[in-house]
């Protein structure tokens, strides 16, 4: 069977010439020519030929523009360069391979072998189809595992034995699952269980690497599928201890409290439907981390998880450690978002002070619309009048939130009055009084005695200064 109209952009015309100018078997192969039949937009293309990758791209880039440049990798016999045609292509070029692997490391001792060789070696039947680029077979699909009858099976399986492959490189274990998070496939059968036989293989595979699989499931259309998957097939007890021990539902005394596991992946689905921001979901699956340390059983009231916020936003920074994620401001955020996730919840359920929400906005700055997101997201009850009750008040919040900013311009906010300020008008040196004055003056503008405003707070220093007493020079510092 041929498809040539699904390679008919000139630049696969040019790869075509080149390989025919070296005497060359070339071929689209792996992940673009999978999206190309599920009619999903790539630009990285792959080819691979029976020769030499790095002469090919050689070829390919004399023929493209002058300023085409190529990395060249020789180690892995391997080459990629980017071209900016009627799309922006990014290709890389590898001479067929076949692979073998040692028990110990996913990394495989590479021979030079055929397009059925390079073939077998790929981790997923609907991965291992592959266009001919030859001019008299242009468009041929070579499909020897019916790849393109699982795709329209919506099936995820391995060409070869599942578990040889599993076991030769774990990280597809990972792959497979995100495959069928973002395609919303179904894993088959026996490549699945074999997932669950080598899960402990995944102990060979890095942090960083399995980061990058988990991530792609976190920001997949529907996350909730790839952490089923996971927890079902036993990978996420390895690889994330600490979000499986949110699993279980506990009854004493004919009280119970939810499943903070589903729970969970039903607030992540929730933000997903809404967010694209990698960092928001991980909040969303960081926001009840801390229960089960904080679960206790109380006679009165049944089960509590007090502080869970606190502990939760204190596991926060480790958690990412642990998955090689960056430790600056995303963890921050995440951490933030934490720690404040019931703050707009008990607004919602007490009166709505302006004393309350100022101080929300203090803490949250610009990240306060987020944080909303992640609260509206957290309702997940099963009774109609609650949420509805819940989403009610949770426009309340909004508003007050939108009122108070546009008074008191708390969002990106920056106390008026500087301790140098008060250095310079009470003629002290830097200690405990500085720090007190500063806080004076910010919790009276939180709870609202003066206005974010500097004469009223420059006002409202000189009467704390002479309460603690403090006397202002002469010369007093101005408003510039």
């Amino acid at each position: 069977m041929r498809w040539p109209e699904k390679i008919n952009a000139p630049v696969f015309r040019i790869i075509s010439d080149s390989a025919q100018d070296l005497g060359l078997e070339a071929y689209v192969i792996g992940g673009f020519v999978r999206d190309l039949f599920l009619d999903r937009p790539s630009n990285d293309i792959d080819i691979v030929t029976v020769g030499s990758g790095i002469e090919l791209a050689r070829k390919v880039a004399m023929k493209l523009k002058k300023s085409t440049k190529v990395n060249y990798f020789k180690n892995f016999g391997t080459a990629m360069l980017r071209y900016r045609g009627e799309h922006e292509w990014e290709i890389e070029f590898v001479g067929a391979r076949k692979e073998s692997y040692i028990r110990n490391s996913r990394k495989p001792v590479i021979e030079d072998g055929t397009l059925e060789d390079d073939q077998n070696r790929r981790d997923f039947t609907i991965n291992a189809l592959a266009l001919n680029l030859d001019p008299k077979h242009y468009g041929e699909l070579a499909d020897p595992f019916n790849g393109l009858q699982d795709l329209k099976m919506k099936i995820i399986r391995t060409p070869l034995d599942p578990d040889v492959t599993y076991s030769d490189d774990p990280l597809r274990m990972m792959r497979a699952i995100r495959f069928a998070t973002q395609l919303d496939f179904s894993i088959e059968k026996d490549s699945f269980q074999a997932i669950s036989r080598n899960k402990e293989r995944i102990r060979i595979v890095s942090r960083e690497r399995i980061s990058d699989e988990l991530n792609k499931i976190i920001l997949a259309p529907k996350p909730s599928i790839g952490f089923k998957l996971l927890d079902e097939s036993g990978l996420l007890s390895i690889i994330f201890p600490q979000f499986v021990a949110l699993k279980g539902a506990e009854f004493m005394e004919g009280k119970g409290h939810k499943d903070n596991f589903y729970h969970t992946l039903q607030v992540l689905d929730n933000v997903a439907k809404v967010s694209d921001d990698l960092w928001l979901r991980w909040a969303a699956i960081l926001h009840d981390i801390g229960k089960p340390a904080t679960k206790r059983f109380d006679e009165k009231v049944g089960w509590t998880f007090h502080s869970h916020e606190f502990v939760g936003s204190k596991m926060v920074p480790a958690i990412f450690r642990q998955f090689r994620l960056p430790l600056n401001e995303k963890m921050r955020f995440v951490k933030k978002m934490v720690h404040l996730h019931l703050r707009p919840i008990v607004l919602s359920e007490d009166s709505v002070t302006d004393s309350a929400i100022r101080r929300l906005l203090f803490e949250t700055g610009d990240d306060i619309d987020k944080l909303m997101t992640l609260c509206e997201a957290d309702i997940t009850s099963k009774n109609p009048a609650k949420v509805r009750k819940y989403l009610k008040n949770f426009e309340i919040v909004r508003r007050k939130l939108k009122e108070t900013e546009e008074n008191d311009r708390l969002r990106v906010w920056q106390p008026p009055i500087s301790g140098e300020i008060i250095m310079q008008t009470f003629n002290i040196m830097p200690g405990p009084e500085v720090g007190i004055i500063k806080k004076a003056i910010r919790e009276a503008i939180l709870e609202g005695e003066i206005k974010n405003d500097y004469d009223e707070a420059f006002g409202y220093m000189l009467l704390k200064g002479k309460s603690m007493g403090l006397e202002p020079v002469e010369n007093l510092p101005e408003n510039d």
